[in-house]
């Protein structure tokens, strides 16, 4: 029968009596001394198979009673699941210590190791897989989360199942999000406050820039007046609150549906830290657990360098806004007239880009500190350094997404100062003005640009990076051929050998493979609901995306790298309470977009205050009519700044005429309006009541659905029953 070896380390072939091959044999002499088992074959590199004695895995059956029963073959309960065998050989060639005081982390980090993995065997359940599974044309199948429980262990199984049931309730939402967008579009043309802004044809606007931008009419932003309206309307409200309510819903679900799946794997009530203590055990007998540990010291440094690097990335949006407004003010003094009259989409677009390229980059410095700082917390367990990193590189990967964001949505048009008294960035260029129609727009375009390019290039390199790598490691690395003298018959190649070296052909995994994976969703999740009142269409991209997503990571898992160690989980971590403040994050980002960057409030203060239909019957007159002509503010252009230069003028325009800008100032000495003052007040109470109301619901429908489902307890319960009543079965006869 075919050799079954639990592990293989792959090394140089070093110069006989060097410094590595010496800590090589005492590494590989460490675990002979265990009972190791280990075979070796040579080729352009040295390769170790390892296999454990059984001893070792009836220590740990005995130490915590079978824990895998489930999942143990029926003809030979005796042996340990192959999921397990790799778990503990893993930990154990991990903390096995060579009399240098090193372990194999640090042999590879000084190069006596390349690699150690466990095989991909061809054994029936990665058959399936591979061709149920890892396939583009099993894209609708239903995931067979059993079978890979049995092959990549329980923490993958899990994460697919979260990811197939998100993905899932996607689909309400994005039906959602389509309908908000469709009743936008029914509004393109229909909407009075756009049918007042392309009629606007007498409306003599200030310049968006100094020196070459001109006066402009009102009525030249119709097609943009009516896009905004298409996004800003009535309808976005609701589906706000509804995205508010689902988040809520997905998550109560899947609490639910995770406790069904673990109750049927037998590990509700499993504890991480006494197998993790079990597995000490197995190696060393006489360890010690590390004590718990907290030092205030320690923490402070800590807090103090993650509040600087939180600085630091809030600093690279503010150039991304430098960049924005330089960008515009150039654009608007090109020769090219297209490019002049859309100076402010093609800042708009072009910050987007520019915005994706940080994003790429930062990813892979923020990952480098986050480990530095896990390194200076020196947490006591793997469990608790990966929660320690979970929630550094998250805090920080949502700054580098969202800081950006966060300044089109709030800030954008609300600093920038008033005409004649303009906000200038080193005293030179203004800031950036919104549109006449509002600032939801450009909200939309920066959330459309970024998603479309992260779920394509993404993806795509996501991909292709593996699948070229693979290809080529596996051109550049065939067996060496043996050259036959004549007469000599050529010996049979180990049968071993071919297997080992197509699974060292294969990319590497490491223990951040599916944390990866993790964190690219929580981003999506971020970007899906945070503020999906300005982008409908987010849940849809998010749901086309996942689709492919889980073929794609199946793929990779399956046929691009090499095993992963499979991690025993009965939950998704602390990615759970991530869900859980991301879906409290995204009640107050949505009640802000509506409260300050829509023109709900000031439209809604304005029908019920100040339009035709207050105090009198007005049936046949919409009550939005005159909107426009109320938001605008009026400027006398003497009163412009005297450095700005004279713009160019309209035909028939006298430069002593006045011109008018969005505001709610007085005409005279420019300060604020009472109407500004109702808009505030109106905004701030919005906001209050919308994010209790949105919160209270949140808080009902999770009392309203359980976590764990009925049938759950109750078979819980009857276990316990079951099992008291066997102790007690041994127990009577004692006494009698």
């Amino acid at each position: 029968s075919e050799e079954k070896w639990d592990f293989v380390l792959v090394s140089d072939i070093h110069e006989m009596g060097s410094e590595k091959e010496t800590k090589r044999k005492k590494f590989l002499d460490e675990l002979s001394k265990k009972g190791f088992t280990i075979k070796k074959i040579e080729d352009t590199k040295l390769f170790y198979g390892v296999r454990a004695p059984q001893q070792v895995f009836w220590k740990y059956q005995c130490l915590l009673g079978k824990p895998d029963k489930k999942l143990q073959n029926e003809n030979s309960p005796q042996d340990i699941p192959v999921t397990t065998r790799i778990r503990i050989v893993h930990f154990i060639l991990q903390n096995t210590v060579t009399p240098d005081l090193e372990k194999l982390n640090d042999l590879m980090k000084k190069k006596v190791f390349e690699a150690a993995f466990p095989l991909h065997e061809k054994e029936a359940v990665r058959e399936f897989l591979k061709e149920k599974w890892a396939r583009w044309r099993g894209l609708f199948n239903e995931q067979p989360i059993e079978k890979i429980r049995c092959y990549f262990g329980e923490k993958v199984a899990l994460y697919f199942a979260w990811l197939g049931w998100y993905t899932y309730l996607l689909g309400v939402a994005a039906l959602a999000g389509v309908l908000t967008f469709v009743a936008g579009i029914t509004l393109f043309s229909s909407s009075q406050v756009s049918r007042e802004i392309c009629e606007a044809n007498t409306t003599i606007m200030c310049p968006l820039c100094d020196k070459k931008c001109p006066y402009w009419v009102l009525s030249d932003t119709c097609t943009y007046a009516k896009v905004t309206h298409m996004i800003d309307n009535e309808a976005t409200v609701l589906f706000a609150i509804f995205m508010a309510l689902w988040a809520t819903v997905f998550l109560e679900l899947w609490k639910r549906q995770r406790a069904t799946v673990v109750t049927n794997w037998d590990l509700y009530g499993w504890d991480e830290e006494e197998e993790e203590l079990a597995m000490e055990l197995i190696n060393n007998l006489q360890h010690e657990p590390r004590k718990y540990q907290h030092s205030y010291f320690r923490s402070t440094i800590v807090l103090l360098l993650v509040l600087l690097m939180i600085m630091v990335l809030i600093g690279i949006a503010h150039a991304l806004v430098i960049y924005r407004v330089i960008a515009r003010a150039l654009f608007a003094q090109s020769s090219l007239g297209l490019l002049r009259e859309q100076a402010d989409t093609v800042a708009v677009m072009t910050g987007a880009v520019l915005h994706y390229i940080t994003i790429v980059i930062m990813t892979k410095i923020n990952r480098r500190v986050a480990l530095f700082l896990c390194n200076l917390e020196k947490p006591r367990t793997f469990s608790q350094r990966e929660n320690n990193f979970t929630m550094k590189i998250f805090t920080f990967q949502f700054f580098t997404n969202f800081s950006s964001l966060i300044y089109i949505a709030f800030f954008l048009g609300r600093i920038n100062g008033r005409p004649g008294h303009y906000v200038r960035i080193a005293g030179r260029w203004r800031l950036e003005e919104c549109h006449p129609s509002g600032c939801i727009t450009d909200l939309f375009i920066q959330m459309a640009i970024i998603m479309l390019l992260k779920q394509t290039i993404s993806n795509v390199m996501e991909y292709l990076t593996p699948w070229i790598s693979h290809k080529l490691r596996k051109k550049h690395k065939h067996p060496q051929k043996r050259s036959i003298i004549l007469g000599e018959e050529e010996e049979a190649e180990d049968p071993c050998k071919r297997q080992w070296l197509n699974n060292y052909e294969l990319n590497e995994v490491n223990v951040f493979s599916l944390f990866n994976e993790f964190l690219e969703m929580m981003i999506q999740y971020s970007f899906t609901t945070i503020f999906v009142a300005a982008f409908p269409l987010a849940p849809l991209l998010a749901f086309l995306n996942n689709l492919f997503e889980i073929h794609l990571d199946a793929i990779k898992m399956v046929r691009l790298h090499r095993r992963m160690v499979p991690r025993k989980a009965n939950d998704i971590g602390i990615w759970l309470q991530v869900l859980e403040a991301i879906g409290i994050l995204a009640v107050i980002g949505n009640g802000l977009v509506i409260a300050i960057t829509s023109d709900f409030i000031p439209m809604l203060v304005y029908k019920y205050t100040y339009s035709p239909c207050v105090g009198e019957n007005h049936t046949d007159v919409d009550c939005s009519t005159g909107y426009i002509n109320h938001s605008l503010s009026v400027f006398h252009i003497r009163d412009f700044e005297p450095d700005m230069g004279m713009p160019e003028m309209l035909p028939n325009f006298d430069k002593d005429e006045i011109t008018e800008y969005r505001d709610y100032r007085h005409a005279d000495d420019y300060t604020y309006t009472m109407q500004f003052w109702h808009i505030f007040a109106a905004r701030l109470a919005f906001l209050i009541i919308f994010e209790h109301v949105a919160l209270c619901v949140k808080l009902i429908a999770a009392w309203y659905i359980p976590d764990v489902p009925q049938k759950v307890k109750n078979k819980l319960l009857s276990r316990k029953h079951t099992n008291l009543r066997k102790e007690l079965r041994w127990v009577m006869p004692q006494k009698v």
